[in-house]
Protein backbone atom coordinates (compact mmCIF):
# COMPACT_ATOMS: atom_id res chain seq x y z
CA UNK A 1 0.00 0.00 0.00
CA UNK A 2 2.81 2.41 0.80
CA UNK A 3 4.32 1.96 -2.66
CA UNK A 4 0.96 2.61 -4.35
CA UNK A 5 0.49 5.81 -2.36
CA UNK A 6 3.98 6.96 -3.31
CA UNK A 7 3.30 6.35 -7.01
CA UNK A 8 0.00 8.20 -6.73
CA UNK A 9 1.71 11.21 -5.16
CA UNK A 10 4.41 11.22 -7.88
CA UNK A 11 1.74 11.20 -10.60
CA UNK A 12 -0.16 14.04 -8.90
CA UNK A 13 3.04 16.06 -8.58
CA UNK A 14 3.79 15.54 -12.25
CA UNK A 15 0.31 16.63 -13.26
CA UNK A 16 0.60 19.74 -11.09
CA UNK A 17 3.94 20.62 -12.68
CA UNK A 18 2.53 20.28 -16.21
CA UNK A 19 -0.43 22.47 -15.25
CA UNK A 20 1.93 25.12 -13.85
CA UNK A 21 4.03 25.12 -17.03
CA UNK A 22 0.92 25.48 -19.17
CA UNK A 23 -0.34 28.37 -17.05
CA UNK A 24 2.97 30.20 -17.24
CA UNK A 25 3.26 29.79 -21.01
CA UNK A 26 -0.18 31.27 -21.63
CA UNK A 27 -2.78 29.92 -24.08
CA UNK A 28 -1.73 27.18 -26.43
CA UNK A 29 -0.50 28.27 -29.84
CA UNK A 30 -2.95 27.83 -32.70
CA UNK A 31 -2.49 27.76 -36.46
CA UNK A 32 -3.26 30.87 -38.51
CA UNK A 33 -6.57 30.44 -40.32
CA UNK A 34 -7.11 33.12 -43.02
CA UNK A 35 -10.85 32.90 -42.43
CA UNK A 36 -10.31 34.73 -39.13
CA UNK A 37 -8.75 37.80 -40.80
CA UNK A 38 -9.60 40.43 -43.43
CA UNK A 39 -6.20 41.69 -44.66
CA UNK A 40 -3.93 39.62 -46.88
CA UNK A 41 -0.66 39.46 -48.78
CA UNK A 42 -1.04 37.80 -52.20
CA UNK A 43 2.25 36.95 -53.89
CA UNK A 44 2.73 35.93 -57.53
CA UNK A 45 2.03 32.25 -58.09
CA UNK A 46 -0.37 31.93 -55.16
CA UNK A 47 -3.89 30.96 -56.18
CA UNK A 48 -6.36 33.55 -54.83
CA UNK A 49 -8.74 31.88 -52.36
CA UNK A 50 -12.47 32.59 -52.39
CA UNK A 51 -12.21 34.50 -49.10
CA UNK A 52 -10.50 37.39 -50.90
CA UNK A 53 -13.97 38.47 -52.02
CA UNK A 54 -14.61 39.78 -48.49
CA UNK A 55 -11.12 41.18 -47.89
CA UNK A 56 -10.87 44.73 -46.58
CA UNK A 57 -7.18 45.22 -47.42
CA UNK A 58 -5.01 43.51 -50.06
CA UNK A 59 -1.26 43.75 -50.50
CA UNK A 60 -0.58 42.54 -54.05
CA UNK A 61 2.92 41.83 -55.32
CA UNK A 62 3.20 43.81 -58.56
CA UNK A 63 6.82 43.08 -59.39
CA UNK A 64 10.44 42.94 -58.31
CA UNK A 65 13.50 45.13 -58.62
CA UNK A 66 16.25 42.54 -58.94
CA UNK A 67 19.96 42.68 -58.22
CA UNK A 68 20.69 43.66 -61.82
CA UNK A 69 18.63 46.82 -61.20
CA UNK A 70 15.71 46.13 -63.53
CA UNK A 71 12.02 46.01 -62.63
CA UNK A 72 10.22 42.77 -63.52
CA UNK A 73 6.42 42.92 -63.61
CA UNK A 74 4.68 39.90 -62.03
CA UNK A 75 1.01 40.89 -62.11
CA UNK A 76 -1.49 42.64 -64.34
CA UNK A 77 -3.72 45.49 -63.22
CA UNK A 78 -5.99 44.20 -60.41
CA UNK A 79 -9.76 44.41 -60.36
CA UNK A 80 -10.64 44.64 -56.68
CA UNK A 81 -14.14 45.99 -56.22
CA UNK A 82 -14.24 46.45 -52.44
CA UNK A 83 -10.83 46.12 -50.83
CA UNK A 84 -8.22 48.80 -50.32
CA UNK A 85 -5.21 47.77 -52.43
CA UNK A 86 -1.49 48.28 -51.90
CA UNK A 87 0.86 47.84 -54.85
CA UNK A 88 3.84 45.90 -53.49
CA UNK A 89 7.32 45.98 -54.98
CA UNK A 90 9.80 43.42 -53.71
CA UNK A 91 13.32 44.83 -54.08
CA UNK A 92 16.78 43.35 -53.67
CA UNK A 93 18.46 46.75 -53.75
CA UNK A 94 17.66 50.34 -52.79
CA UNK A 95 20.02 52.24 -55.08
CA UNK A 96 17.35 52.64 -57.76
CA UNK A 97 18.26 54.71 -60.78
CA UNK A 98 15.77 57.21 -62.13
CA UNK A 99 14.64 54.80 -64.86
CA UNK A 100 13.53 52.15 -62.36
CA UNK A 101 11.87 54.80 -60.20
CA UNK A 102 9.81 56.01 -63.16
CA UNK A 103 8.81 52.45 -64.16
CA UNK A 104 7.46 51.81 -60.66
CA UNK A 105 5.60 55.13 -60.62
CA UNK A 106 4.06 54.38 -64.04
CA UNK A 107 2.94 50.99 -62.74
CA UNK A 108 1.27 52.71 -59.79
CA UNK A 109 -0.48 55.14 -62.15
CA UNK A 110 -1.81 52.23 -64.23
CA UNK A 111 -3.21 50.56 -61.14
CA UNK A 112 -4.85 53.82 -60.06
CA UNK A 113 -6.47 54.16 -63.49
CA UNK A 114 -7.72 50.58 -63.33
CA UNK A 115 -10.58 51.40 -61.00
CA UNK A 116 -9.46 49.71 -57.79
CA UNK A 117 -9.09 51.61 -54.51
CA UNK A 118 -5.31 52.01 -54.58
CA UNK A 119 -4.00 53.15 -51.20
CA UNK A 120 -0.38 53.46 -52.19
CA UNK A 121 2.95 51.71 -52.65
CA UNK A 122 4.56 49.17 -50.35
CA UNK A 123 8.28 48.37 -50.48
CA UNK A 124 9.30 44.88 -49.41
CA UNK A 125 13.02 45.01 -48.54
CA UNK A 126 14.89 43.13 -45.83
CA UNK A 127 16.85 45.99 -44.34
CA UNK A 128 19.04 45.07 -41.40
CA UNK A 129 18.65 47.05 -38.19
CA UNK A 130 22.06 48.63 -38.85
CA UNK A 131 21.07 49.61 -42.38
CA UNK A 132 17.95 51.56 -41.43
CA UNK A 133 19.62 54.95 -41.95
CA UNK A 134 20.33 54.27 -45.63
CA UNK A 135 16.93 52.66 -46.05
CA UNK A 136 15.15 55.69 -44.57
CA UNK A 137 17.02 58.01 -46.97
CA UNK A 138 15.86 55.90 -49.94
CA UNK A 139 12.29 55.89 -48.66
CA UNK A 140 12.27 59.65 -48.13
CA UNK A 141 13.31 60.21 -51.75
CA UNK A 142 10.68 57.76 -52.95
CA UNK A 143 7.92 59.30 -50.85
CA UNK A 144 8.64 62.71 -52.38
CA UNK A 145 7.89 61.29 -55.84
CA UNK A 146 4.59 59.58 -55.04
CA UNK A 147 1.42 61.12 -56.46
CA UNK A 148 -0.61 63.25 -54.08
CA UNK A 149 -2.77 61.17 -51.78
CA UNK A 150 -0.76 57.97 -52.19
CA UNK A 151 0.74 56.44 -49.04
CA UNK A 152 4.00 54.59 -48.49
CA UNK A 153 4.14 51.30 -46.61
CA UNK A 154 7.10 49.02 -45.93
CA UNK A 155 7.61 45.53 -44.60
CA UNK A 156 9.89 45.22 -41.58
CA UNK A 157 11.85 42.60 -39.69
CA UNK A 158 11.10 41.71 -36.08
CA UNK A 159 14.78 42.32 -35.35
CA UNK A 160 14.15 46.06 -35.63
CA UNK A 161 12.05 46.11 -32.47
CA UNK A 162 14.87 44.63 -30.39
CA UNK A 163 18.11 45.79 -31.98
CA UNK A 164 17.58 48.96 -34.02
CA UNK A 165 18.93 52.29 -32.76
CA UNK A 166 15.96 54.44 -31.65
CA UNK A 167 17.38 57.33 -33.68
CA UNK A 168 17.40 55.16 -36.82
CA UNK A 169 13.83 54.04 -36.19
CA UNK A 170 12.89 57.68 -35.71
CA UNK A 171 13.97 58.42 -39.28
CA UNK A 172 10.94 56.46 -40.50
CA UNK A 173 8.54 58.83 -38.74
CA UNK A 174 6.94 61.19 -41.22
CA UNK A 175 8.27 59.17 -44.16
CA UNK A 176 6.37 55.88 -44.07
CA UNK A 177 2.71 55.60 -43.23
CA UNK A 178 2.99 52.08 -41.82
CA UNK A 179 5.34 49.16 -41.22
CA UNK A 180 4.11 45.58 -41.62
CA UNK A 181 6.41 43.43 -39.51
CA UNK A 182 7.00 39.89 -40.75
CA UNK A 183 6.78 37.17 -38.10
CA UNK A 184 7.60 34.28 -40.42
CA UNK A 185 10.17 32.86 -42.80
CA UNK A 186 8.93 30.70 -45.64
CA UNK A 187 5.88 28.83 -44.36
CA UNK A 188 6.86 28.82 -40.68
CA UNK A 189 6.55 31.31 -37.84
CA UNK A 190 9.96 32.41 -36.55
CA UNK A 191 10.67 30.87 -33.11
CA UNK A 192 10.77 33.39 -30.28
CA UNK A 193 8.44 35.84 -32.03
CA UNK A 194 6.71 36.66 -28.74
CA UNK A 195 9.82 38.34 -27.29
CA UNK A 196 10.37 40.46 -30.41
CA UNK A 197 6.74 41.54 -30.78
CA UNK A 198 6.53 42.45 -27.10
CA UNK A 199 8.91 45.32 -27.98
CA UNK A 200 7.16 46.40 -31.16
CA UNK A 201 6.03 49.67 -29.56
CA UNK A 202 9.63 50.87 -30.10
CA UNK A 203 8.78 51.28 -33.80
CA UNK A 204 7.44 54.90 -33.81
CA UNK A 205 5.05 54.64 -36.78
CA UNK A 206 1.78 52.72 -37.18
CA UNK A 207 2.55 49.02 -37.49
CA UNK A 208 0.87 45.74 -38.29
CA UNK A 209 2.02 42.16 -37.84
CA UNK A 210 2.17 39.78 -40.79
CA UNK A 211 1.31 36.15 -40.04
CA UNK A 212 1.83 33.22 -42.40
CA UNK A 213 -1.15 31.04 -43.28
CA UNK A 214 -0.95 27.83 -41.28
CA UNK A 215 1.86 29.13 -39.09
CA UNK A 216 1.95 28.93 -35.32
CA UNK A 217 0.46 31.91 -33.53
CA UNK A 218 -0.14 32.79 -29.90
CA UNK A 219 -1.52 36.23 -29.06
CA UNK A 220 1.14 38.63 -27.72
CA UNK A 221 -0.42 40.58 -24.80
CA UNK A 222 1.77 43.66 -25.31
CA UNK A 223 0.16 44.32 -28.71
CA UNK A 224 -3.19 45.06 -27.07
CA UNK A 225 -1.75 48.05 -25.22
CA UNK A 226 0.42 49.29 -28.10
CA UNK A 227 -1.18 52.55 -29.33
CA UNK A 228 0.37 52.22 -32.80
CA UNK A 229 -0.63 48.61 -33.43
CA UNK A 230 -3.05 48.38 -36.36
CA UNK A 231 -3.84 44.67 -36.66
CA UNK A 232 -2.74 41.68 -38.71
CA UNK A 233 -2.07 40.76 -42.33
CA UNK A 234 -2.03 37.10 -43.42
CA UNK A 235 0.53 35.96 -45.99
CA UNK A 236 -1.33 33.43 -48.14
CA UNK A 237 0.33 30.26 -49.42
CA UNK A 238 -0.67 27.47 -51.76
CA UNK A 239 -1.69 24.16 -50.19
CA UNK A 240 1.19 21.70 -49.82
Amino acid sequence: MGQEVALFLVRRAGQALLALVAACSGPAAARVDPADYDAFFLWAGVKPPALLARAKVLYLLAGEVRRQGDFVSLRGIPRAAKAEVWLVVRTQRIDWDEGVMQVVLRELAKWQAGGSRIVGLQIDFDSSAKGLGDYAAFLKALKAKLPAGQKLSITGLMDWSANADPAALGLLRGVVDEVVVQSYQGRETIPGYEAYLAKLARVPVPHKVALVEGGEWREVPALKSDPLFRGYVVFLVNPK
